[in-house]
């Protein structure tokens, strides 16, 4: 049997530490899914882990592409397989680590599979995007598969605040003929591992009060010149992210560098409450407090072997 140690909870909770730990005692190596960390430009930012951190133990999918590339969900889930089925071929156990939830359920459900889109299509609807703002999205949406749109607006309405998210539905609905909903949960994925889902979890306060310590630490790390060596490309998908967005605001002569640095911590405490959200959904999670001591974790791990 494989055991895929899957580690999951909001943003500065811990989540790379404890990995790291388990990494060493079952010794095996780790899966990062958190997006943000694929990009090799972006390193304070998105809190990737130390040298000393990437030493300890063996991590995959930590900086492996370029914010100029084109790389998406899919992609990760074909190449995030792989790297398992190659890992699983001399050890029992792998470790997925992360706190981007559409990516950690993409390794553990599967991903659904859409058509081809042309090209020109993608370039029509991020045109418009662009001239007419969200809205159009939104507004297109809502005509081309009203039913998505409904359950968007009901159960997870950040989504439609999402550009990226939005020009992919829009994109799938006018290049197939078809909704985009049509295309979800039609095919049964098999995996030859057993999850085993781990959460971290502590009081809000303390959590919104170690997103404003990381936030601050990242700016002495120097954020703030990562962040100006980007600007020029603030355009691109990659960098609508917390932490630069900011930023590029201030760059833009349209807020002071404090208010950014409040606006970075702010956005980022609500980052946390969605991430919270997405991960309470999974019942096959066994929520520990950041605190526990990763004993305590490796006997629950145990315990379902």
């Amino acid at each position: 049997m494989k055991y895929l140690i899957t580690i999951i909870g909001p943003t500065a909770i811990g989540k790379t530490s404890l990995s790291i730990m388990l990494a060493n005692y079952f010794n095996c190596e780790i899966i990062s899914c958190d997006s943000r960390q694929f990009f090799k430009e972006m390193s304070i930012g998105t809190a990737v882990p130390s040298n000393s951190e990437l030493a300890a133990a063996k991590h995959h999918f930590i900086q492996n592409i370029s914010i100029f590339d084109n790389y998406t969900v899919g992609d990760f889930e074909k190449e995030a397989m792989s790297k398992l089925d190659e890992l699983f071929l001399t050890n029992d156990y792998a470790i997925l680590v992360g706190g981007s939830g559409l990516y950690v359920d993409s390794i553990l459900k599967g991903f659904d599979e859409f058509p081809e889109i042309d090209p020109s299509v993608r370039l029509d609807v991020n045109s418009n995007y662009e001239k007419l703002g969200i809205g159009y999205l939104q507004q297109k949406l809502e005509v081309l598969d009203p039913d998505y749109y409904a359950r968007l607006t009901k159960e997870n309405p950040q989504t439609l605040q999402n550009p990226q998210r939005m020009m992919r539905f829009v994109e799938v609905c006018l290049g197939s003929g078809k909704p985009y909903s049509s295309f979800l949960n039609q095919k049964q994925n098999s995996r030859n591992f057993t999850p085993i889902l781990i959460g971290l979890e502590a009081e809000r306060n303390v959590i919104y009060n170690r997103i404003n310590l990381r936030v601050d630490s990242m700016m002495n790390e120097g954020l703030l010149a990562e962040a100006k060596a980007l600007f020029p490309n603030k355009e691109l998908n990659a960098l609508q992210t917390v932490g630069y967005r900011e930023l590029f605001s201030y760059f833009d002569r349209e807020i002071t560098l404090e208010f950014a640095i409040e606006e970075i911590k702010k956005n980022t405490r609500r980052f946390s409450k969605r991430q919270l959200t997405w991960f309470k959904r999974n019942e096959n999670t066994k929520w520990f407090n950041f605190e526990t001591p990763y004993e305590e974790i490796v006997s629950y791990i145990n315990s379902k072997k």
